[in-house]
């Protein structure tokens, strides 16, 4: 399934007629049955990477088959149609869904072109959040808290389950620091373009005198790859840091020395995690963030040196990369990388992210299927 067949895609055709060789297509849609034996082979089952590799392509390959056998209806009901044309009671009607059924081609073609474009391997994966506050002093961290709260409800809304692994609370109710994981199929997919700068523009509640103010937070991320389990680290290279909980949490975490915080010596990436009031389920938690991260910065330099195109939306976390704007007086949400404009900003940090997800996952799409013509 990787890569792109240029036969597949000849010049744009008239309106109405074919543009993809579907035959050509289902020529791999043949290797549906053997990857199916693959998904019942001993061997197979017994490797969790190839078995994750067999199923991925496995959906792939199911979501491709659906789309050609869409697209060969909508075909055939087109030639249906216009087989009516002459007929003197059925003509114009035929005509008619003729032209319905026509005009429904090209979205019919584009699923297809869909199912032709490879998928991430980590978009089933669960997501690991980390948000900081910026520039902005107290206004930065309760922004940071709002971003919180608006993923939050978005996951619960979802079913997806959240798990705070820390935090660093502000005494207003924000926090300088957060970081929680999201579980649930397809979470990283979903959220994997949230990356970067957040800059919000309204009036602070420790505001008197009805100014609005500037301040910002940084969101990153990333997969809790399921190739974590699977990495190794020597013990000598990673130092762990035992030290009490703080924050909110109970008087039993934030009195037992629970959390963990762990260094991954020759990168120098640190993972912290005091949500459970077990020492040995924080440290659990902890590498597993810490190989997920660690397998995050390296899939990132391989892509640096193959000079491999990473997905344009998905941002680094940087500060200077803004890639969003919150304005609250004007109820204006803006996002800067696809100049994205929606004035319903109260809706949104309430958890109705579909609206801004969604076009960044279209865009995208649309990059990758021009990028493969």
């Amino acid at each position: 399934m990787r890569g792109f067949r240029p036969f597949l895609f000849p010049p744009r055709r008239a309106r109405g007629t074919a543009m993809l060789d579907l035959n050509a297509i289902e020529e791999r849609l043949k290797a549906i049955p053997a990857v199916e034996a693959a998904l019942a082979d001993p061997a197979v089952l017994q490797d969790a990477a190839r078995y994750r590799a067999r199923l991925a392509e496995h959906a792939s390959l199911k979501r491709l088959e659906s789309a050609c056998a869409a697209y060969r209806k909508i075909l055939a009901d087109v030639e249906s149609a216009r087989s009516l044309a002459d007929d003197p009671e059925l003509g114009a009607v035929a005509a008619e869904e003729a032209a319905a059924l026509e005009a429904a081609i090209p979205a019919a073609e584009r699923k297809v072109l869909a199912g032709l474009v490879p998928d991430d391997p980590e978009d089933a994966s669960n997501a690991i959040f980390e948000i900081r506050a910026g520039t902005g002093g107290d206004e930065a961290a309760l922004f940071a808290a709002v971003l919180f709260r608006m993923y939050f409800r978005y996951c619960e809304e979802k079913g997806w389950k959240t798990s705070v692994l820390s935090s660093s609370p502000t005494e207003l109710g924000g926090y300088k620091e957060i970081v929680f994981s999201v579980s649930g199929d397809g979470a990283y997919g979903a959220f994997k373009f949230e990356s970067g700068g957040h800059r919000v523009q309204r009036v602070p509640e420790t505001e008197q005198q009805g100014r609005i103010h500037t301040s910002a937070a940084t969101v990153v991320v990333f997969p809790e790859s399921p190739q974590a389990g699977e990495l190794t680290i020597p013990p000598d290279e990673i130092r762990i840091d035992i030290f009490c909980a703080g924050g909110h949490g109970g008087q039993g975490v934030n009195t037992t020395y629970s959390a963990i915080r762990m260094t991954h010596l020759p990168t120098g990436i640190v993972a912290q995690c005091q949500d459970e009031r077990s020492q040995q389920r924080n440290k659990e938690k902890c590498l597993a963030v810490l190989k997920s991260r660690i397998l995050d910065a390296r899939r990132r330099e391989e892509e640096a040196k193959t000079g491999a195109d990473r997905l344009s939306l998905r941002g680094s976390g940087d500060r200077s990369e803004r890639i969003r704007t919150y304005n609250f007086p004007q109820n204006r949400l803006t996002d800067h990388r696809i100049d994205l404009t929606l004035y319903s900003l109260d809706r949104v940090v309430e958890g109705a992210l579909d609206p801004v997800l969604a076009p960044l996952h279209e865009h995208d799409l649309e990059r990758r299927i021009a990028a493969a013509l």
